[in-house]
């Protein structure tokens, strides 16, 4: 898949065009330089003594010649490059074409400080800039929605691209991994493998109520792609998410033939994925595997990182290995068939990522879920977005990712006093607060937040107290047994306002300053 830029001069199409580049391992090319490299004038004098028709031919051959080359590059256009429809359409066939916006204050800034001598705006640049924008309004309206690169740096400005187009890489823990997020990617399963040099064969894990869902179109695609694979199905819930589970996919594995050639592939929940993926870790010392998620809590939170694991009896994810998956490819479209409560429980560990470091993902939560498939897969992005930035910093959880663990400390003591009767977003949810209102106690927080707080979240249907039938000794006891302690100490991540998060903190007598 390509991925074109567009938009008038001084969108900032070259800068950021590199830099998505760099960020997804993708070859950058920037079409007006390739085109001057091959006819060696510059834009100005082929514009000057060939005329604007002659350049829209070389430009039009050009771009047809480097989409071929290589399908799988970041091509910053002309912004008159998609003028032609045929070239349009040739760009749009190879993948995305996102528009680049700014104001006209910032385009004029832009290109009087700029070397590069740009035809149409050489002259008065504000004018024709006026002008250009007028002729080509409807034009760069057809684009959709523009990402305005006004007062954003080049990386906030890709970071946004990425969650428009739902694409990311992961390079961390000696590992690089895609992740895509697009509405219909459950039937290219197949496809995107080969496209990354995954042959097969496979071997597909899912649980007993994804199987009649999604595994027929997984295994139809992955046959349409010549890639033979074994279905294997494993029970649902967290109740089962122990080594018991994962002996039986060993056995399955075994039963399969997976050797270190293969490939294993999670479909389905949190549970599937991070059992599937201890069990990938750990078979044969580690064979590759492909996490597609099913949920939403799963696409925004558990199959991004790397973490894999199961449950002990004593708690949650006790045991476990960091192995990275290949790819991650969530579709949204599956969500259709999750019941209310399962898309609550994934909206709050989205609304935690907001809470973490996004204030317009925690916004966009508190408006309440999306109406449509659009705004969806944009706040699935947004989510990972989040997740991403703080994994390529932290990938062994030293440091900034201990922030992810908001509202997990007391939430899985929550979760393992109902014995698994709450979801585990429910029990996120219900740990965020707490801990937000712990973060005041201490005076570390801004007064009200855990008011504003529990005010939205009560207002998207989470749960915002801790239930009073729960046992207060056994969530103490099983929050003592967390993961995240260390000297014995329990250590919090807890907010200071939207969009920030202190982590390492010990909290003396935590446990009274809780309201139960």
């Amino acid at each position: 898949m390509s991925i074109c830029l567009y938009g008038p001069s001084g969108t900032g199409k070259t800068t950021v065009g590199r830099l998505l580049a760099e960020r997804l391992n993708m070859t950058w090319f920037d079409l007006d330089v390739e085109i001057e490299k091959e006819a060696g004038q510059s834009i100005e004098t082929m514009f000057r003594i060939l005329g604007e028709g002659v350049f829209r031919e070389l430009e039009s051959a050009k771009l047809d010649h480097l989409l071929k080359a290589d399908p799988s590059s970041v091509i910053s256009l002309g912004g008159g490059a998609l003028l032609n429809n045929q070239n349009r359409l040739l760009a749009e066939s190879y993948g995305p074409v996102v528009l680049l916006s700014a104001n006209i204050e910032t385009l004029v800034s832009r290109l009087t400080s700029d070397k590069v001598v740009r035809p149409l705006v050489k002259d008065d640049p504000r004018q024709r800039l006026t002008d250009l924008l007028a002729r080509r309004r409807e034009h760069y309206v057809s684009f959709g929605k523009p990402v305005s690169t006004d007062n954003l740096s080049a990386a906030k400005i890709v970071r946004e691209i990425q969650i428009r187009i739902g694409q990311f890489q992961v390079q961390s823990m000696d590992e690089t991994y895609d992740i895509l997020v697009q509405p219909g990617l459950l039937n290219l399963l197949g496809k995107s493998l080969l496209v990354r040099g995954i042959h097969g064969p496979a071997a597909l894990v899912c649980d007993q109520n994804v199987d009649p869902l999604y595994a027929g179109r997984a295994l139809e695609s992955l046959k349409a792609a010549g890639i033979e694979t074994v279905k294997i199905v494993i029970p649902a819930g967290e109740e089962h998410k122990s080594i018991q589970t994962v002996a039986a996919i060993w056995e399955g594995f075994l039963s399969a033939g997976v050797e270190r050639g293969s490939v294993v592939i999670a479909l389905g929940g949190g549970v599937t994925g991070d059992l599937t993926g201890f069990a990938a870790a750990t078979y044969l010392r580690g064979v590759p595997w492909v996490n597609v998620p099913t949920s939403l809590l799963a696409m925004v939170d558990s199959s991004l990182g790397g973490k894999t694991g199961a449950d002990l009896p004593q708690g949650k994810n006790l045991i476990g290995a960091f192995h990275a998956p290949l790819l991650v490819l969530s579709d949204p479209e599956v969500l259709s068939t999750l019941p209310p409560a399962e898309l609550r429980s994934g909206l709050a560990e989205t609304i935690k990522h907001g809470v973490i470091a996004d204030p317009l993902l925690y916004s966009q939560c508190a408006d309440g879920w999306p109406q449509n498939i659009n705004d969806l897969s944009e706040l699935i992005s947004r989510a990972i977005a989040v997740k991403v930035e703080i994994i390529i910093v932290d990938p062994y959880e030293k440091g900034l990712r201990q922030s992810l663990n908001l509202g997990h400390t007391i939430g899985h003591g929550v979760e393992k006093a109902s014995n698994y009767q709450l979801s585990h977003g429910e029990c996120v949810a219900i740990g965020m607060i707490a801990e937000a209102r712990l973060a005041e106690s201490i005076n570390l927080s801004e007064p009200g937040l855990a008011e504003k707080m529990t005010a939205d979240f009560t207002k998207i249907g989470l749960p915002v107290n801790i239930p009073a039938d729960l046992n207060r000794q056994e969530i103490i006891a099983a929050t003592l047994l967390d993961k995240k302690r260390s000297a014995k100490q329990i250590h919090f991540a807890l907010p200071e306002r939207i969009g920030k998060v202190h982590t390492g903190l010990v909290v003396e007598d935590w446990e009274k300053r809780i309201i139960w």
